[in-house]
């Protein structure tokens, strides 16, 4: 007798294998046995020896013309405050994902002083928002983090230390190099935050403080990770993804770690080959891309110069006061730059109605110029502003020199990339969801849903056992989750039953929170939390620690 029989489904393991015809039987948080109807694949797929014979047990789902998958795990999501807010939950589980890597860019609430957990609050306001159980004046390490996410939620969380919180809670704002103590102090950190459980350290250099570190300073401090992955929003991508990937393989030979690029995204056969070169050199490199060809970030990434002190948002705040601050940034600013912004976050009574614009109409309707609309709204924010993005225009460009003479690709956005770079082995899934603001990106409602149905089912990028790989089994297994993303005996029962022929995304720009369909049942830990695509208010996640 087992607690519960997901019936009638075609299982697929989440190693690229082929499926199989079995029934899923579940005790507690774990899959029991995966009980073959007479496959004669059973053996080879790791399916109980037992075959044609009955599982009885206290409940059964019907999974008849349906598929059965392991839990899919989101490599790269903002979603280390709104992971608590039922909406957000929704989302990742209408799409099948059921395990969030939390702690990404290099910011995040943990391991942080009162300033350090303020500073982040405010800095990255339009991407994490405020944590809903840290107080005022609070402190926080990993492992409070992640204890703070078991029982509270529907989906399971794990989390990267983030070096830019780390950097400011031993330098503060300051972009100078470290010092040999402090140095030791932020090793120390990284390290305390791995004992307790991070699977991974992450940065985001084209953030601040973290842009401030060197590769130097970068090489040292992820020594301590051992085989966790080095996670990376580089300094440069599109035209300067081949800079970026140099710096994320030179850290990761000289330091001896993995490397796991975020939400790459650029000409698939330049990115594709930079990946293969590191690969053939003996770096471990993966990455996580998402089906869009817009990007979103908070408006002072897109819009100031890294000459700016942007860690000390004070300080900031001052120069974009400064007449002459604002003369040299206006003639800095090209004027194709504003018509690629779409707001998408301004928690400001005054300046809501912006969301949803593009920032030349906001401006046209306020009576300013972009650029003076711009500087506005991150005034009046405390630089809290979010938006979508365009991302460069595909143009025809030459390849690197060592590539074959004569050849040429385009730079910049365009589906072909997208899609060639899904096909690349390392690939994993991530949506690099943002929950914050009235008209978000719609890629945290709806990536998941839109490579199994845009990408599989009607292009074809895929086949469905290649996509439970990308999506479940590889990036568990990048980030150290043993005992997930495999469809196993033994291994933990976060299960996803969806319709391969209904299963789609429905989020667009325009409707942003529109939530996904085709995903009928999902159990994360052995306990049902989306039944028949609606919430049933159990809260089984746990905030998972690296094996």
């Amino acid at each position: 007798m087992f607690d519960l029989v997901i019936r009638g489904g075609s299982v697929f393991d989440g190693t690229g294998g082929p499926p199989l015809r079995a029934d899923v039987a579940v005790n507690g948080d774990r899959i029991a046995a995966v009980i073959s109807r007479g496959d004669p694949e059973a053996p080879r797929m790791g399916a109980s020896e037992r075959r044609d014979e009955p599982a009885e047990a206290a409940r059964e789902i019907d999974a008849t013309g349906r598929y059965v998958t392991p839990g899919f795990v989101d490599a790269h999501v903002h979603a280390d405050a709104a992971a608590f807010d039922p909406d957000t939950q929704r989302a990742a589980l209408c799409q099948g994902v059921t395990t969030l890597i939390l702690g990404q860019d290099g910011l995040s609430f943990a391991p942080g002083s009162p300033s350090t957990v303020d500073f982040v609050t405010r800095y990255f306001a339009a991407v994490n928002g405020a944590h809903p159980l840290l107080e005022p004046g609070a402190a926080v390490t990993v492992r409070e983090l992640l204890d703070g996410y078991t029982g509270r939620t529907a989906c399971n969380t794990a989390y990267l230390v983030p070096l830019g919180t780390v950097r400011y809670e031993v330098m503060g704002a300051a972009p100078g190099q470290p010092g040999p103590g402090q140095l030791a102090r932020m090793r120390a950190l990284i390290e305390a935050g791995l004992a307790d459980g991070a699977v991974g350290l992450s940065t985001g250099l084209e953030y601040a403080p973290g842009g401030y570190a060197t590769t130097d300073e970068l090489i040292r401090l992820c020594e301590p990770l051992g085989g966790r992955p080095y996670v990376t929003h580089m300094r440069g991508y599109e035209e300067l993804a081949g800079t970026g990937m140099a710096e994320a393989t030179t850290i990761g030979r000289r330091a001896g770690v993995p490397v796991h690029v975020s939400h790459y995204h650029g000409p698939a056969r330049r990115l594709g080959a930079l990946v293969d070169r590191a690969l053939a050199d003996g770096v471990d490199v993966t990455f996580d891309s998402y089906p869009y060809l817009r990007g979103s970030s908070t408006l002072g990434l897109v819009t100031l110069p890294s000459s700016l002190p942007t860690a000390d948002l004070a300080a900031t705040a001052a120069a974009l006061r400064d007449p002459g601050v604002l003369r040299g940034l206006r003639a800095g600013w090209p004027d194709d730059l504003w018509p690629r912004i779409t707001l998408s976050c301004v928690e400001h009574p005054g300046w809501s109605w912006t969301e949803g614009l593009r920032l030349p109409d906001a401006a046209a309707r306020a009576g300013l110029h972009p650029a003076e609309l711009a500087v506005e709204l991150m005034l009046a924010t405390g630089l809290g502003v979010g938006c979508v993005f365009d991302q460069p225009q595909a143009v025809d460009q030459p390849l690197p020199v060592d590539q074959p003479p004569g050849a040429s690709e385009e730079s910049g956005a365009s589906e072909e990339s997208v899609r060639a770079l899904l096909r690349h082995p390392a690939q994993v899934g991530g949506s690099d969801g943002i929950y914050r603001g009235g008209r978000p990106h719609p890629r945290g409602f709806g990536a998941f849903a839109r490579l199994l149905g845009r990408h599989v089912r009607e292009l074809g990028d895929w086949g469905w056992p290649e996509a439970v790989r990308h999506l479940a089994g590889a990036p568990a297994r990048r980030f150290g989750l043993t005992d997930r993303g495999l469809l196993r005996p033994g291994h933990a029962a976060d299960l996803v039953v969806l319709d391969p022929a209904s299963v789609a995304d429905r989020a667009s720009y325009e409707r942003p929170r529109d939530t996904a369909v085709g995903v009928s049942t999902v159990l994360v830990n052995g306990v049902v939390v989306l039944a028949g695509g609606v919430l049933t208010g159990a809260t089984p996640g746990r905030g998972l620690r690296a094996s």
